[in-house]
């Protein structure tokens, strides 16, 4: 697996379009892994080091500002697609933008037939908040697998971690939705970052 990750994930891999509305989704014609999580919890940032790449997804400074569906071609021909949801759970946001945010991701996730899995990211630095547990349960309804992945674990006590990763995983037995197992990872660190690579291609064998 090791060998097949390295190559998929050291060849093209491309912007292909943002999607403000669905009919600007692309052709399905390949399948799509989703990351999706809060504003701010480090997902441009887990998406760069997935990819090895400095800037494929672009990081922001202020939190909440991407507000579309964006695409990204894994290989050429591609492979599959990682889709870069826009953030959930920002409150500065207009409360307009923010119900804009979400009609567009409940129509993607509940409707897009190549979708194989979505990546939900959390900050080990504060577990799983009640908007997370709204998106899982939103997953949970329409029948569509997530798999946790903790970000920042860079950013506090190994004995800490453990205790985030014990209390998500008894959380994640309340969703029947959920996979059952986590990813724990540091983009700054490259922490994870294989065995994430590893989860993705299996969501997309699946």
């Amino acid at each position: 697996m090791t060998e097949t990750t390295t190559k998929i994930f050291s060849g093209p891999i491309s912007f292909l379009k943002s999607a403000p509305k669905l009919e600007f989704l692309p052709e399905p014609t390949v399948p799509e892994i989703a990351f999706a999580g809060r504003s701010n919890v480090g997902k441009s940032s887990l998406i760069n080091a997935l990819v090895n790449r400095n800037n494929l997804a672009r990081a922001s400074n202020t939190p909440g500002r991407t507000q579309e569906l964006n695409f990204f071609d894994v290989g050429d021909p591609a492979v599959f697609r990682i889709v870069d949801m826009p953030g959930y759970g920002y409150a500065k946001a207009p409360v307009k933008t923010v119900q804009q945010w979400r009609y567009l991701i409940n129509d993607y996730l509940r409707g897009r037939v190549v979708l194989k899995r979505v990546f939900v990211l959390i900050d080990s630095r504060h577990g799983i908040k009640e908007v997370d547990h709204d998106i899982m349960s939103m997953l949970d309804k329409a029948a569509i697998s997530y798999r946790i992945v903790l970000t920042k674990t860079d950013k506090i006590k190994a004995s800490d971690l453990a205790d985030i990763e014990t209390d998500t995983m008894t959380k994640l037995r309340k969703h029947v939705a959920a996979y059952p197992d986590l990813s724990v990872t540091s983009a700054e660190k490259r922490g994870g970052i294989e065995e994430l690579r590893a989860a993705v291609l299996e969501a997309v064998a699946s």
